[in-house]
Parts: C-alpha cells; sequence; structure tokens
C-alpha cells in the first residue's frame, strides 16, 4: 500500500511554531495549491490544505519560509477525529510532512508576498549578508 503526497503551492500564512509538554516542535502550515482547470468565468481556484511537520522539520520549515513563499511538500495524508467542547465529533483530514523544498528565491517570494510581513530577524546580523540556496540545506 502506498500512502504519498507531494504537493506545490503558496503558503497561505506563516507557519505556526509550537512545543507539545514534552518539548517536541509541531509545525501547522495551509498551503493554497491551484487547480489544473479554470471555473465557468475563467478563473483559476484553489484548495487550501493543511499540513504539519514535527520535531526539527518543524522548526527548519518555520524559520525557512513566510507567508506567500512558493514550497513543495512531501508527506503522507491522515485522518483523523476527535470530540470537541460541545461533544460534537469533528473530522481532521491533513498532510503529515517530512520533507519541503523551496521554489523560489527569497527575493521573489518576498514580492509575492503582502507589504505587511514581520520584519526578518536575521537582518542587520552584522554587516554580513547571508544567502541560503535551497540546495545546501541538510533535508
Amino acid at each position: 500500500m502506498i500512502n504519498r503526497v507531494v504537493l506545490i503551492g503558496r503558503l497561505t500564512k506563516d507557519v505556526e511554531l509550537r512545543y507539545t509538554q514534552s518539548g517536541v516542535e509541531v509545525g501547522t502550515f495551509s498551503l493554497a495549491v491551484n487547480r489544473q482547470f479554470t471555473n465557468a468565468s475563467g478563473e483559476r481556484e484553489a484548495d487550501f490544505i493543511n499540513g504539519v511537520f514535527w520535531r526539527k522539520a518543524a522548526e527548519n520549515f518555520a524559520n525557512f519560509t513566510h507567508k506567500g513563499a512558493l514550497v513543495a511538500i512531501e508527506g503522507r495524508l491522515q485522518t483523523r477525529n476527535y470530540e470537541d467542547g460541545n461533544g460534537k465529533r469533528v473530522y481532521v483530514t491533513e498532510v503529515v510532512a517530512d520533507n519541503f523544498s523551496l521554489l523560489e528565491k527569497k527575493s521573489d517570494s518576498q514580492q509575492s508576498a503582502p507589504k505587511t510581513q514581520a520584519p526578518d530577524p536575521f537582518a542587520n546580523q552584522g554587516n554580513k549578508s547571508i544567502d541560503i540556496d535551497p540546495n545546501d540545506l541538510p533535508f
């Protein structure tokens, strides 16, 4: 049996990085993935797919991406359910991601991101400029 998902899309918001009670990193995200066809009015629609990274991959994904970034995600599809505070059963389908690739230069993705983006925490560290090539990343 095979359960493998590969998605290419843009992050709809910054990755939400949290930690479990035992200190394990969890990064949740939502990816807008364009459909391959247009609707009746000629517009391209998108699917908004939720996903999660765990451990060091979650931290890396949160640190190297931002809202509007074009990324490729690899992982598996998972379904789960739980009972909410009102006693109602809630069903969730999400991608449990284990790998990602950055698909554009940082300068290109910043042009597609909104102007209200948070400042880069790594900017102005001394007088050094740090450029990261996605091919050099260890994941």
